[in-house]
């Protein structure tokens, strides 16, 4: 016997045991032949049970930050095909993730982390992964250098963002040096991080929603002085996983 969760997760129906548990509690886990939704990661069956999962669309991508991205891509009716993408924040790659699927060529990824980006992603030829980098002094890194070097290119012509526990105001002046004239960004504002402590109450939420025009218009501000325009803004179809609204922003390098 073994648990509905792990069961999924031995039978490749999952790629984590966190993600089948979600399907779990969405209902989209049934028997083979049928009947009513397994609702309980916890419950105990053969292991030679055969399950069938509905698709669900947080699955899209390795990260649901992908359908984020996704949503302004389609917002803004951009193509992504044969375009060399920095993506600042990679973590698991959501966005990195979603780019590929948009017909990016490569996507190289900066991440002051360690190990999270999904083995799918990083086994994936198209893809580089420079770890233990502050996206702060990313301008000046070798590594980031001769990564493009290495791609026969002076460097992305577009960017994705998705950064937290920082604000992208800190982030900016290194991809304004980046990013060449006709540059893009795409960015995803989580506004908790930009206001600081003073603007979220003890679980860190924005609770003031007359704070998303001040965020909106201290990154206009920013932008606008690093040669930046911003373009598009819009709410994020989904919320943070904190409970927080975010916003998608579509700036151009002038």
């Amino acid at each position: 016997m073994q648990r509905l969760d792990q069961l999924l997760l031995s039978q490749g129906l999952a790629r984590s045991r966190t993600r089948a548990q979600r399907l779990i509690r969405h209902g989209r886990v049934r028997l083979a032949d049928g009947g009513t939704p397994l609702r309980k990661p916890g419950e105990k069956l053969p292991e030679d049970t055969r399950l069938s999962v509905e698709e669900d669309p947080e699955e899209r991508y390795v990260s649901r930050a992908g359908l984020k991205l996704e949503a302004l891509i389609e917002a803004l009716g951009l193509t992504l095909s044969d375009r060399l993408v920095l993506d600042v924040g990679q973590s698991t790659g959501g966005f990195t993730d979603c780019a590929l699927r948009y017909g990016a060529r490569h996507v190289v990824g900066v991440e002051v982390g360690h190990d999270q980006l999904a083995p799918s992603l990083r086994d994936d030829p198209r893809v580089t992964c420079l770890e233990g980098l502050n996206a702060r002094a990313m301008a000046g890194e070798p590594r980031l250098r001769a990564t493009f070097d290495a791609l026969a290119a002076a460097g992305p012509d577009l960017a994705v963002m998705d950064v937290s526990f920082i604000s992208q105001t800190l982030i900016l002046p290194d991809l304004a040096a980046l990013l060449p004239a006709g540059g893009e960004l795409l960015s995803l504002v989580k506004p908790q991080f930009e206001l600081g402590p003073g603007g979220v109450n003890p679980r860190g939420l924005v609770t003031d929603p007359g704070r998303y025009a001040e965020v909106e218009a201290r990154l206009r501000d920013c932008c606008a002085g690093l040669g930046f325009e911003i373009l598009h803004w819009q709410p994020s179809p989904l919320l943070g996983g904190d409970g927080n609204r975010e916003f998608l922003l579509h700036a151009v390098k002038r």
